[in-house]
């Protein structure tokens, strides 16, 4: 809400701003994907990493009383 709140004033003080930025959001968030899905991909292969580490662990501990 606030982020459109802030882009509406930006329309009112600096319209070509506004509409170049509304044009251009698009564009940024395709060009970025690639990058957001690099990261959830790293960030899988660190989780399995870590419980495959901690598996030994976690068997050995067996079950709680």
């Amino acid at each position: 809400m606030a982020g459109f709140l802030l882009w509406l004033l930006l329309l009112v003080f600096c319209w070509p701003l506004a509409l170049l930025a509304l044009v251009l959001y698009p564009v940024v968030w395709l060009l970025l994907l690639p990058l957001r899905l690099v990261g959830i991909t790293v960030g899988a292969v660190f989780a399995f990493l870590g419980a495959l580490l901690m598996l030994p662990a976690r068997v050995l501990r067996g079950r709680p009383v």
